[in-house]
């Protein structure tokens, strides 16, 4: 009888808990934010042998919240180049920041790689 109890018990939890997630959703309808690339200007591009790469560049980066009731606090966010999915200049820290319902941020940081050792295929397609 003890079981059966503690088993209902648990079972009413579980149900409260999924309702409770359930309604926080329908209340603030979360969706993703989006970023989009909005400039970019090449500084230095330089490839040398035995396959490095030195690059200086700079992004404008946009970020958009749609949300209508939730921001979004950026903690730590990393921006860097690749190419043909091989990162090509080092990572750059952007500085943390809250991005409000509807808000809209934009970044424009330079990302540099100094002798960064690319695949020989990529040396091969730069040149």
């Amino acid at each position: 009888m003890l079981i059966r109890r503690l088993c209902v018990a648990l079972g009413l939890f579980v149900l409260l808990i999924l309702v409770v997630i359930l309604l926080v959703w329908l209340i603030l309808r979360p969706t993703k934010r989006q970023f989009t690339l909005q400039d970019v200007k090449v500084y230095q591009f330089n490839v040398t042998s035995p396959n490095f790469l030195t690059s200086s560049i700079q992004v404008t980066v946009q970020s958009r919240n749609p949300n209508d009731k939730i921001g979004i606090y950026y903690d730590k966010l990393d921006i860097y180049a690749s190419y043909r999915d091989q990162q090509i200049t080092l990572p750059t820290l952007l500085l943390p920041t809250y991005e409000g319902h509807k808000g809209i941020d934009v970044w424009s940081p330079f990302v540099a790689g100094n002798s960064v050792p690319i695949a020989p295929y990529i040396a091969t397609s730069l040149t």
